[in-house]
């Protein structure tokens, strides 16, 4: 039998490597999942090998797309969506606080131990110190919301109501998906790296497609791809 060329589909490494980091981010695969698909395309990789590109260039592919998105999305007239979703490690429970605009960017995660005032405190100033202050922020009735906004002097851009954080809430959905797939995480600094790319990729391929029409779609979508594959380039 004929042994097939690894880059039957690709030019070269590095456009393997960026559809393997693809792959096993944005869609809810495991690795070896991945390395199944790859092998399909002709690549022999393992899966530890995969896991080896996630770690050493998923944050690098997920911090040049933040730099070039984070300056056109500044703006104070934002409507940010906070919310805190549950998540174990090695069976404890942690939370994992995100902020999402009004078009359903994530625009920041952050895992804490609790969630009190100090951890939404912590997280709220992250927030607006990477992204500028909003002009409303929509939250749930956690009293630490209220307490960590007092300090920073924002009690007046606090809304609250039972239907007022449907984004927040439907953001998490991607990450749960994922968070299956993966069975869980086992350190909350690998909780922190992983949300983070994930929160990038997803931004960078979220499209809203039911908002535009098929054409629109296809060609953002096109788009969006291109500008992938240019990631580190070179």
């Amino acid at each position: 039998m004929t042994k097939r060329s690894p880059f039957k589909y690709f030019k070269t490494s590095s456009e393997i490597i960026r559809l393997a980091v693809m792959m096993y981010v944005r869609f809810p695969l495991s690795l070896r999942n991945v390395e199944d698909l790859l092998h399909e395309r002709g690549v022999d990789v393992s899966h530890e090998t995969v896991r080896f590109w996630w770690h050493r260039f998923g944050p690098m592919f997920a911090g040049e797309i933040r730099k070039r998105r984070i300056e056109g999305l500044k703006s104070s007239r934002w409507r940010w969506h906070l919310d805190e979703m549950f998540v174990k490690i090695n069976g404890e429970q942690h939370y994992l606080w995100r902020a999402v605009d009004h078009e359903g960017e994530v625009l920041e995660s952050f895992v804490t131990k609790t969630r009190d005032k100090k951890a939404a405190l912590k997280f709220l100033r992250k927030a607006l110190k990477k992204h500028g202050r909003a002009d409303v922020l929509v939250t749930d009735k956690l009293r630490s919301y209220g307490a960590a906004l007092k300090d920073l002097g924002m009690t007046d851009r606090q809304e609250t109501g039972r239907w007022l954080n449907n984004r927040a809430e439907n953001s998490h959905l991607p990450f749960r998906r994922r968070e299956r797939a993966m069975q869980r995480f086992r350190r909350m600094r690998s909780l922190q790296k992983f949300a983070a790319v994930h929160a990038s990729v997803s931004n960078h391929f979220n499209q809203e497609r039911s908002l535009s029409s098929r054409d629109i779609f296809k060609t953002n979508r096109t788009a969006a791809l291109a500008e992938w594959r240019g990631l580190c380039a070179g």
